[in-house]
């Protein structure tokens, strides 16, 4: 590059436009031996690329050339703006005294305008380094400055910089307004990685302000601006980090900062970031149940920090730190008075998170029996629940609660936990997507248990029975949003139908997929961003539950069985006949463990001359129901029964229990569903829609067999069984049968799918139905297979159906024996013809079918759900 001054001058703003493009301009510069002064520029710019986007290490050597150049040059104002740029790769590099002594020489070399630049960088020092006070009084010197001087860029810079210090301090309002500001002059520019951070920070001011999906649509948009401008993204993974959490993915947010740190060590970057992504990584940890994990990452960000004189980040990191260690199990009264000094250091800094060290400090205090410290630290944990973001008060009522049981209120603990419960629910129903709604309920099960303890303590059956469905499958209680408008979606998902047959086609011929499987990954990551930026539309049920209205419901024929977990004891909660009887069964761990016993023996029983197995897994079933029932199996009296577990319990096959296998059953993932099922009314007409997929066994022999049944019924089938038909057919439908191959994907429940002919129909389709068929029988492996989420949530083709309108469904929860589910499928709607319930018509089908292993355990591997 050999032109004039100003072209090479122009290489500063340039690198914060096209990174790259400037970063190749200077090396040219420097290959034409230019003047002091340009040379000076030149290794500043590759300075900065590289200390923003390469090697700590290159940085500093190019920015002490760029240093000794301006010197030589003799201009005071182009030394202090080297000076500010090198003070501040010395703060990322970690070494802090240096880094300081830089920016203050920048600051009394420079003048006017320009030293109003090198206030604003070492304003932003300042907020690297956690000290808000002097970042906000260094910018409040450089704005006027600046504004005058006429210069935009440097004014949006500043203005979005005092906007993330106002967001550290929790004044979001304060910070919205300057966020604004500054997106109107960057409007007017060509900045294009600046324009790409200021949309990336208004993301973080969506999340302080409680719209997860904004934030989350925000930082997704602030990558691909960096994509296209090729430059790595470690300050947008740390934000994206804290979002997650909040959504409840924090296995992805750990997998995220962990990523980030592995390639920021790769090429030697910011010592800074590396701190901030190990605390990212650290926090995510700790809410994925996760404390070694956790202990490792926080200890080493508490070193780091504490190296490069972070004293804000330092403390965040040992509040951590203390909380993985409490989570290990750890307890003594040193660890009490660590949580109580960061507490007191996170308040003299101003840091909005000082309620929740408060909390901890409470928390390992009552473990020890130390109450009157208990009370201290919680009682100003507790001042922050009337104010600020949603999780912020639920930390609050968190201590309120405790609080209120150490003092042995059950009525204060109980209306802690409801209104902390409240808080969350209000946050709960602005996230549009049914998975973040689910996982988001993860936030309340703290509350959620100390209710129960509290009411199970109380001795009263119906106020445990309140507390266990207050919290229970609340994912449920309205329908996802669903972006018909959204054709960025409709073309992701129809991009994604294409690859996964192809692949499937492929897999099938014996032929290496790998490149498909990578589009597939692809597309799957689009679908799911796209369905995650969605914004709750719909209220949850406002109808707070009412037992009265449960048992006039259930009459005096019919038992409902919610088994409530306390303290992991499986508590059943029988109603019927009027009233609520409570009985204590067995250990929820032994019963998971049995479950997972059963599912096995199943699988074994879907193949031929596996006679030898069925005496074991009706052993299991009746240890099952030792352990699940207890001694209330003596008492569900001779009429149908309706079975509530909890969500990790989904997999029993209930018809297999000795007590439950001659009865009426059916299962609903809350009292509350069950209610709202029946009382959906079946739609006009009672259209039937009859679907066969390709590559079964069987062919599909039922469909034919029912097709004469239901005459005038829509049979799809061959080339008809597309997904946009299918679904356009099963949208307000009275009855569906669908034959399909069946997949249950435990890395993404949403993608479980129903192999059609053009592809896959996955749980995010069926939640763009307007209203899903009134009774559907899924008649395939593993559609009524689920991922446990939040703290008591299913997400899976099931639980997609129910909320859209769907009253009853009969799915299957394990592998099946093709052949043999054709007679219990014609069996089953030969009951439907008579009238009968699903429930009633699946029971009967079950005793239809021929007394050998092959056939029972097909049987006992479908359930009845719902209540039509």
């Amino acid at each position: 590059m050999t032109a004039g001054s100003e072209a090479v001058q122009d290489l500063l703003p340039l690198v914060f436009a096209a990174p790259n493009e400037a970063l190749t301009k200077a090396e040219s510069v420097l290959r034409d031996r230019p003047d002091p002064l340009h040379a000076s520029v030149a290794h500043q710019v590759i300075g900065i690329w590289q200390r923003d986007f390469g090697d700590m290490r290159l940085a500093l050597r190019h920015l002490r050339r760029a240093r000794d150049w301006a010197a030589r040059a003799g201009s005071a104002d182009r030394e202090a703006d080297v000076l500010a740029t090198l003070g501040v790769a010395l703060v990322h590099s970690g070494r802090t005294r240096q880094g300081l002594d830089a920016l203050g020489r920048g600051v009394r070399r420079g003048t006017g305008h320009t030293r109003a630049r090198v206030l604003f960088r070492r304003a932003y020092s300042w907020w690297v380094l956690g000290h808000h006070r002097e970042a906000l009084e260094d910018v409040r010197r450089a704005v006027p400055v600046l504004r005058q001087a006429g210069d935009v860029i440097w004014t949006a810079r500043a203005l979005t910089l005092r906007a993330t210090v106002h967001l550290a301090l929790g004044a979001v309002e304060r910070a919205e307004a300057d966020f604004a500001s500054a997106e109107d002059l960057w409007a007017v520019t060509d900045q294009e990685h600046d324009k790409a951070d200021a949309v990336e920070s208004r993301g973080l001011a969506a999340f302080r302000s409680g719209d997860v999906p904004a934030a989350l649509r925000l930082l997704d948009e602030a990558e691909e601006r960096y994509a296209k401008l090729g430059t790595p993204t470690f300050m947008l993974s740390i934000r994206r980090c804290e979002v997650l959490m909040a959504a409840g993915l924090a296995a992805e947010a750990l997998a995220e900062a962990d990523t980030a740190v592995a390639e920021l060590d790769s090429i030697g970057g910011q010592s800074t970031r590396k701190a901030e992504l190990l605390l990212a990584a650290a926090r995510a940890a700790r809410q994925a149940d996760d404390p070694a994990t956790a202990t490792a990452r926080a200890g080493l960000a508490v070193r780091l920090f504490a190296g490069q004189r972070r004293a804000w980040w330092e403390a965040h990191a040992r509040l951590v730190l203390i909380g993985a260690r409490h989570a290990a199990g750890k307890r003594s009264g040193r660890l009490v008075r660590d949580a109580a000094a960061v507490a007191e250091r996170l308040v003299e800094l101003g840091a909005p998170a000082a309620p929740e060290a408060f909390l901890l400090a409470g928390r390992i205090a009552l473990d020890l029996g130390r109450t009157a410290d208990a009370e201290r630290h919680l009682a100003v944990a507790a001042r922050s629940r009337h104010n600020g973001p949603p999780l912020a008060r639920m930390t609050g009522w968190a201590a309120q609660a405790l609080r209120a049981r150490a003092a042995g209120s059950t009525r204060g603990v109980l209306e802690a936990c409801r209104r902390g419960l409240d808080v969350l629910d209000d946050h709960r129903m602005t996230l549009g997507a049914s998975e973040l709604r689910a996982r988001a309920t993860a936030q309340g099960a703290e509350l959620a248990a100390l209710a129960q303890q509290a009411a199970l303590r109380s001795g009263g059956a119906r106020r445990l029975l309140v507390w266990s469905e207050r919290w229970r499958a609340t994912a449920l209680s309205a329908p996802p949003t669903r972006p018909p408008a959204d054709p960025e979606l409709l073309s992701h998902m129809t991009a994604y139908r294409e690859i996964a047959a192809r692949a499937e086609e492929a897999r099938m011929e014996g032929r290496p997929v790998p490149a498909l499987e990578r589009e597939q990954r692809r597309l799957e990551r689009a679908i799911r961003s796209r369905t995650l930026h969605m914004r709750g539309e719909a209220r949850g049920d406002d109808t707070r539950f009412d037992v009265g209205r449960l048992l006039e419901r259930l009459g005096d024929g019919v038992r409902l069985v919610e088994l409530a977990v306390v303290d992991g004891r499986v508590q059943v909660l029988l109603c019927g006949q009027s009233r609520v009887r409570r009985f204590e069964a067995g250990s929820l761990a032994a019963a998971e463990t049995e479950a997972e016993h059963v599912q096995a023996g199943l699988r074994r029983l879907a193949h031929p001359g596996a006679q030898a197995r069925l005496p074991v897994v009706e052993a299991a079933g009746r240890r099952l129901e030792e352990l699940l029932l207890g001694p209330a199996a003596a008492h569900l009296g001779d009429g149908p029964v309706v079975i509530v577990p909890p969500g990790r319990l989904h997999r029993v096959p209930w018809a297999l229990l000795p007590s439950l296998r001659e009865r009426v059953v059916s299962v609903s993932p809350s009292a509350s569903s069950w209610l709202r099922a029946r009382e959906t009314r079946p739609p006009r007409g009672g259209r039937q829609v009859l679907v066969r997929g390709p590559g079964l066994a069987t062919g599909g022999a039922e469909v034919t067999r029912l097709a004469d049944r239901y005459r005038g019924a829509t049979v799809l089938e061959h080339r008809d069984a597309t997904v946009p038909r299918v679904l356009t057919e099963l949208d307000g439908a009275g009855l569906a049968h669908i034959a399909a191959h069946g997949t249950f994907r435990t890395d993404g429940p949403l993608f479980s799918a129903l192999r059609m002919a053009d592809g896959p129909l996955i749980v995010h389709d069926f939640e763009r139905l307007g209203r899903s068929p009134y009774r559907i029988i899924l008649s395939c492996c593993d559609t009524a297979r689920f991922a446990t989420v939040g703290a008591d949530e299913l997400l899976g083709l099931v639980t997609a159906l129910l909320p859209l309108g769907t009253a009853g469904v009969v799915a299957c929860s394990a592998p099946v024996n093709d052949a043999a589910v054709v007679p219990l499928m014609l069996a089953l709607h030969e009951g439907l013809a008579k009238g009968l319930p699903l429930p009633e018509a699946l029971r009967d089908a079950r005793s239809a079918m021929p007394d050998d292993a092959l056939h029972r355990a097909t049987g006992w591997a479908f359930t009845a759900f719902g209540a039509a």
